[in-house]
């Protein structure tokens, strides 16, 4: 199965992984799926960092090109239609990460 992980998934898998769930930790960890995180996911990242939500303990560019390489995360694409489509999603909120990464999904 493909899975798209959410920023916080992603980022509790890398950092704080006792905050998930037991399903989540088994979906991550079964080698018959395939984990992807948008581009959004590291601009999201970049955000927290700048505002101070997460501390890495390397500078961003080198931290999500280490995380990257040692887990089994594939980069989704991000097209023109993926943009559009953000736009259009009917969501409860308007966070413009959120509707990037729901319409990638």
């Amino acid at each position: 199965m493909r899975l798209l992980l959410d920023t916080h998934i992603w980022l509790w898998s890398l950092l704080e992984p006792g905050r998930l769930g037991e399903k989540t930790v088994e979906a991550l960890e079964n080698k018959d799926n395939e984990l992807f995180i948008s581009p959004i996911t590291i601009w999201e990242t970049m955000v927290l960092a700048e505002k101070g939500k997460i501390e890495l303990e390397l500078p961003l560019e080198d931290w999500v090109k280490k995380a990257l390489e040692r887990s089994p995360i594939k980069e989704a694409k991000l097209s023109h239609e993926i943009a559009v489509k953000s736009r259009l999603i009917d969501l409860p909120h308007k966070d413009p990460a959120d509707r990037f990464i729901a319409a990638t999904a």
